[in-house]
């Protein structure tokens, strides 16, 4: 079988004095039956060329799925009377929602069975789930096409009535007002911009819906949520450098709202609430690592905060909990983050110990101020994830639930993780690396490795443990994660460094993290592998144009791969509310500077690695036409007879499939793909 080949259509785009020609403009077509059918060919031909790993596929999905407890359930926590907790039944895709009250040994109540929704559905996904303070009436939102826009549903539970409110075109979240008949919700523009707060009230027309809040600056977007205290309602109005937050009491929906304090550029701050006072974690006063001030509620503005826990160059401080008593710091240091204690009776502090080289830990779901008793997450590379409970007075912890590992074979002993550091071509920094790999598999010139990375957006990937990933371990390869520019791992510093006019540090990281590894001799070239997805799947695509012979192989998971042309089109979601992070190609530097990198502009008469590209038809972050695209033109040019296939999921989005256990077919091919490379190397 042939691969496909996209019809040839010039599309001349010009800005700046300067040409591009796109033959593969005409793929943002989506209703054009042409391009639904190159999509379906591509399909066909991704098919044909893996038709010798179906029964691979089959094995890994059935390996992957069996390593799940079929009928687990969520840690349970308790709110406003009731226990509330997520299961899942034995032979269902679905969650189900449900709540005890007072008493885990009483009957249970479900408030939501999705599996019952879903039915006849090809996708199906619920964004939130929100209980009235009465507890007597609930919100749910569905999305039934994966583009991330949600109708907002209510039901009785007394009764388990489906309300006649339905509220379309949300975002999916919805936050109660005390007085249990008012709603708060954000509406989407045509680009998926959420941009609008409205308010509504229950048994009336979504029409006489009251328009709160709407946002007209295209680069920032809106959210709604209520303080930790249930005493507030809050608006937070954020672009990437930039935040602006306003609030109403929760039982006064009529209320006039006041800001805290009127955005500034590169200002950042989100807002908590205790007693008379806001504590606030913020960037002002130069504290590029953030830092923690308080406030009066009636006098919020900036001019007013004092310092609470003060900048600390060295210290990114990424979060924080309020109780009665103490006062608990999420710390990243070294890119290591640390749970800091402070009893703000005497002052005294102390860090929770975690002994993995390279791990992920974060605060759980802490509702109660008055306690002693604060709920962590941890995981690492070779331990499931973990909830805990520490009491804060006695410096004890117990462990509440740990992901269990089924089919008999995990023990974490067998694994070995380790954090090295790769030198950086600029000689200014040092790029960290995560790793985990069997301890039966022994490094060499012939180990198979696959790299992972990021790097935008100032999101860091943390070392966390993965079920699917066993698959691969256990097959001989190494697996790495590079803590890229781009990132926050080495604090906030890390990110600017990566991204706008310094984007390409974010390449060159990997870059040369990737040649570190094989001069530490954990692999070579030949059995090097990268994946990324999004701005990940730009990374890769990026790294494939400047070292094309670098690696073996490459997923390129739903790929911001047209950058140039998307960051240009404001029609786009996110487009405008990237600039601060791609900078704006409306500008002639921000236009060169991206074209120098962008995947599909640089395309070339060339060698390319074998490559496994997907995306999803519906995708509402990254839109289907620049894997497309990218695609075709990379069929055009290659000079190699390496694999390129493109898989189209026709009824997903950026999330992949619905379902628990849908998603792992996807695992299940990528890996497929990766072993088939290695069976050709031998």
């Amino acid at each position: 079988m042939e691969a496909p080949k996209a019809k040839k259509i010039e599309k001349i785009l010009e800005i700046h004095g300067d040409k591009r020609i796109d033959h593969y403009f005409w793929l943002n077509e989506r209703e054009n039956t042409e391009v639904i059918q190159y999509l379906e060919e591509e399909n066909a031909y991704a098919d044909f060329v893996m038709k010798d790993t179906e029964q691979l596929q089959e094995d890994l999905f059935e390996e992957m799925k069996a390593r799940y407890k079929k009928d687990d359930e969520s840690l349970p926590y308790f709110f406003n009377g009731y226990w509330y907790m997520v299961r899942y039944e034995k032979g269902k895709e679905y969650p189900i929602f449900c709540r005890k009250h007072q008493n885990l040994e009483n009957e249970e109540e479900i408030i939501l069975d999705v599996n019952i929704l879903a039915e006849g559905e090809d996708y199906f996904d619920v964004g939130s789930v929100a209980v009235a303070p009465n507890n007597e009436l609930a919100s749910f939102s569905a999305d039934n096409v994966s583009r991330r826009i949600y109708s907002i549903n209510f039901k009785n539970l007394k009764t388990g009535e489906i309300l006649a409110d339905r509220i379309e075109n949300t975002t999916g979240k919805a936050v109660w007002a005390n007085d249990n008949e008012h709603i708060f919700y954000i509406r989407k523009d045509e680009s998926l911009r959420a941009f609008q707060v409205f308010r509504h009230k229950l048994g009336t027309d979504t029409s006489e819906d009251v328009l709160i809040f709407h946002e007209k600056d295209d680069t920032f977007d809106v959210n709604v949520f209520k303080t930790k205290s249930l005493e507030y309602i809050f608006i937070a109005s954020s672009s990437t450098i930039s935040d602006e937050h306003r609030f109403i009491p929760s039982d006064n929906v009529f209320a006039d709202w006041t800001i805290i304090q009127p955005r500034i550029d590169d200002l950042e701050y989100s807002v908590e609430h205790y007693e008379d006072e806001f504590y606030i974690i913020t960037n002002a006063d130069d504290a590029f690592n953030f830092k923690i001030v308080k406030t009066k509620i009636n006098n919020c503005g900036m001019e007013n905060w004092i310092d609470v826990i003060p900048h600390r160059p060295e210290v990114l401080l990424e979060g924080f909990e309020i109780f009665k008593n103490y006062l608990v710091l999420e710390e990243r240091e070294e890119g290591l983050l640390q749970i800091k204690i402070i009893d703000e009776k005497n002052n005294e502090t102390h860090y929770l110990p975690f002994s993995d080289p390279t791990y992920t830990a974060y605060i759980g779901l802490n509702l109660e101020f008055d306690t002693q008793v604060l709920r962590y997450g941890y995981t690492s590379l070779t331990q499931p994830s973990s909830t805990y409970e520490y009491n804060m007075k006695e410096k004890t912890t117990v462990l509440l639930k740990q992901q269990e590992v089924l089919g008999g074979k995990f023990s974490p002993e067998n694994y070995i993780s380790e954090r090295i550091w790769a030198d950086s071509r600029d000689g200014s920094s040092k790029v960290p690396i995560s790793l985990v790999y069997h301890k039966d598999t022994k490094k060499s010139a012939d180990t198979p490795l696959l790299l992972y990375g990021y790097g935008s957006y100032g999101h860091t990937v943390d070392a966390s443990f993965s079920n699917v990933r066993l698959s691969i371990l256990d097959r001989g390869f190494v697996y790495a994660i590079a803590h890229i520019r781009g990132g926050e791992y080495l604090g906030r510093e890390w990110y600017e460094e990566g991204k706008m006019l310094f984007k390409k540090n974010t390449f060159f990281d990997f870059i040369d993290a990737a040649k570190f590894l094989i001069k530490e001799n954990f692999t070579s070239s030949k059995h090097l592998y990268a994946m990324g997805g999004s701005a990940g799947g730009l990374l890769v695509g990026a790294v494939m144009n400047f070292e094309p012979s670098l690696f073996n192989g490459i997923v390129a998971q739903v790929p911001f791969v047209d950058v140039v042309t998307t960051m240009l089109d404001e029609t786009i979601p996110l487009t405008t509310g990237e600039y601060d992070e791609w900078g704006n190609p409306n500008d002639e530097e921000y236009y060169h500077y991206m074209k120098e990198y962008s995947p599909y502009d640089n395309v070339e008469a060339k060698d390319y690695p074998n490559l496994l590209i997907t995306t999803g038809l519906h995708d509402s972050q990254v839109q289907y036409w620049e894997p497309a695209k990218w695609t075709a033109k990379l069929r055009e040019l290659k000079t190699d007879n390496n694999i390129l296939i493109f898989k189209t999921d026709m009824s997903a989005g950026h999330g992949g499939a619905s379902g628990r256990f849908e998603s792992l077919k996807e695992d299940a091919l990528e890996y497929a793909f990766l072993l088939k490379l290695e069976n050709k190397n031998d």
